[in-house]
């Protein structure tokens, strides 16, 4: 019976409710211009640290580089934006019960053969009486990423994790596993 609550729940928490307005195409695509964007930013700012001081160093980056990255894109662009995991490093990013159900059904997608690069949900969801735009995009792991969530952290790069990140959960990731997702919520009205 509990095996099948859960796909029950999520796909109640994933279903569109009755009379949902579509997501406007045009806010979706500048979404994905703006997960480019970040993914890009942050790409460049990881490969940086880990080739200027080693891969303890981007724990750094993506602690304080990131987040600020994060709010100069949403300054700019009007955007909520945001990442957040199942299993994070970073407490703050931990999922609201609506994200948990999109990244638990992103897994279901990758097992059922999708490709992860691709995995990305939209939806025009009503919070207190305003419609907003959700917007997420999966995080595949890629080879940068296994340097600091990886299953084999170097030790010295691990220790830097627990210094910082004492209740990490984010290790132990394969290449192109959803690590987690960008999130992006804009106001509709």
């Amino acid at each position: 019976m509990r095996r099948l609550a859960l796909p029950l729940l999520i796909a109640v928490l994933l279903a569109p409710a009755a009379g949902a307005a579509e997501p406007p195409a045009g806010l979706v695509e500048e979404a994905r211009g703006l997960a480019r964007t970040y993914v890009t930013e942050l790409k460049g700012a990881l490969l940086a640290a880990i080739e200027d001081d080693g891969a303890p160093h981007a724990i750094g980056v993506c602690g304080a580089e990131a987040p600020g990255n994060a709010t100069a894109i949403s300054n700019e662009s009007g955007w909520a934006v945001g990442r957040t995991a199942l299993r994070v490093r970073n407490p703050r990013n931990a999922p609201s019960p609506e994200e948990r159900a999109v990244l638990m059904r992103f897994l279901e997608r990758v097992a059922a053969g999708e490709d992860p690069t691709k995995i990305e949900y939209a939806a025009v969801v009503d919070t207190g009486g305003r419609k907003y735009l959700h917007y997420m995009k999966a995080i595949p792991t890629g080879r940068i990423c296994l340097t600091c969530h990886g299953s084999q952290v170097d030790p010295q790069t691990m220790n830097a994790i627990r210094a910082r990140y004492p209740a990490d959960a984010a290790t132990g990731f394969a290449l192109g596993e959803p690590r987690g997702a960008f999130t992006f919520v804009r106001p509709l009205d």
